[in-house]
């Protein structure tokens, strides 16, 4: 049932790339908590620190598209190299103006709209190269093991952040962020050249017209691409399911105050327990590996998230409320992994970085529209409304999906169709 460690002891590759992430990522995240401290310092605003993640987003899912057609036709080692390396200048950017004492906001959205830009052409490019790391068999352990890496980096570092702001000041922060990138670029350093399969076959057989050809990023190709598979299309039709119809998190203020009679602690922890729910996910994922029937997982998986924010929309205890949330967080590791692992099985090479592309920009826009959505529905009708609606709607919207995705279901790992 432990999570399967089979990737990091057989593949020293990608042990050094799942450190150098794990490194860097919670180095990220006591980044962002580190701005939005600094910003709400500057301005006494919250409306302010919410532009911070506003500034991120649209890069993201900008570039997000962009970068992955970039890393289908660049060596995507080299890629990781330079926009690693961007992002640490850009971290030691800030805390030259947190020494400097410069209280510009302007200047710090701008550093973190530029770190967007290259974390969105970095993402593609790290997560296609996992296929060519390891053997197929092996990619469900790889991303449940990605899953823990960004459980432990979510929860650890706002936490270092704030602790190491508060004794140190900001520039501590991003120092430890410059020095936490040190072992992504060590990673990206010692792994071998990333070229695009096709270039190589294309040298290969001597045809340098078709290597060049294919050095052309297409982002409307990779569309194409994928509005033609429909295993991979419902990949991501059904995460925008259980991310926009079923996304609890912009309620928890409301839910804290009006059910539990608790304040800003308890919000803390409603935030947490998918977090908590979705890290014990990754740590008991030894089984998944054992998974051959995926799509009927991911359908399953999607499900139970639905019915796990229904059920908590209905709970007035806070631990049991914590712990609807916590299973909540645990389906949905189940189905990010088993999603992941078919983008990365069942798609070519010269489409695995445009892929991984939309997925990032799913990941970040369909929690965002579900937060519209949400405090929407909460306002027209109640929060138990929005909750309780938006958790059986989406178990009615994955079910639909099943019915009329049939080749989904029967989507098998020993036989990856995409």
């Amino acid at each position: 049932m432990l999570a399967d460690i089979s990737p990091l002891r057989d593949h020293p590759d990608f042990r050094r790339l799942w450190v150098g992430n794990t490194v860097s990522y919670i180095g990220q995240q006591m980044t962002a908590m580190a701005v939005s401290l600094q910003v709400y310092a500057i301005t006494g605003s919250s409306f302010y620190v919410g532009l911070v993640g506003l500034c991120s987003l649209v890069p993201l899912i900008v570039f997000g598209l962009y970068g992955g057609a970039i890393a289908d036709v660049v060596d995507r080692r080299k890629l990781g190299l330079i926009t690693s390396s961007a992002l640490t200048l850009l971290s030691l950017a800030l805390a030259l103006v947190a020494i400097a004492d410069l209280r510009s906001v302007a200047v710090l959205y701008t550093i973190v709209a530029l770190q967007a830009v290259f974390f969105a052409m970095n993402s593609p490019a790290r997560s296609s190269m996992i296929p060519r790391l390891l053997p197929a068999a092996q990619l469900p352990a790889a991303n449940a093991l990605a899953s823990l890496a960004s459980g432990v980096g979510q929860m650890a570092g706002p936490m270092l952040g704030g602790v190491f702001v508060g004794f140190w000041g900001y520039q501590a922060a991003y120092l430890i962020d410059v020095g936490a990138f040190t072992a992504s670029l060590y990673a990206m350093w010692r792994l071998p050249a990333m070229r695009p399969e096709t270039e190589l076959a294309a040298a290969d057989a001597g045809t340098k017209a078709g290597a060049v050809a294919r050095r052309r990023p297409s982002v409307l190709e990779g569309l194409r691409y994928l509005g033609a598979r429909p295993n991979l299309r419902t990949t991501f039709v059904s995460d925008l399911a259980a991310m926009v119809l079923a996304q609890p998190r912009v309620l928890f203020p409301a839910v804290a105050v009006l059910w539990f009679g608790g304040h800003s602690s308890t919000v803390g922890l409603l935030a947490a327990a998918p977090a908590v729910g979705a890290l014990l996910g990754s740590v008991f994922s030894g089984w998944l590996g054992r998974v051959n029937r995926q799509g009927l997982a991911v359908l399953i998986a999607i499900g139970s998230w639905g019915a796990a924010i229904a059920v908590f929309g209905l709970t007035r205890n806070l631990w049991l409320g914590l712990l609807f949330l916590g299973l909540a967080g645990c389906a949905d590791t189940v189905s990010m992994v088993f999603r992941n692992t078919m983008l990365q099985a069942a798609a070519p090479d010269d489409m695995r970085g445009r892929l991984q592309g939309v997925f990032l920009v799913v990941v970040v826009g369909g929690p965002r529209l579900g937060d519209f959505l949400a405090g929407s529905a909460a306002d027209l009708f109640s929060p138990t409304g929005a909750l309780v609606g938006g958790g059986l709607a989406c178990i009615l919207a994955i079910t639909l999906i099943g019915l009329f995705q049939r080749g989904f279901a029967r989507y098998d790992a020993r036989n990856p169709i995409a």
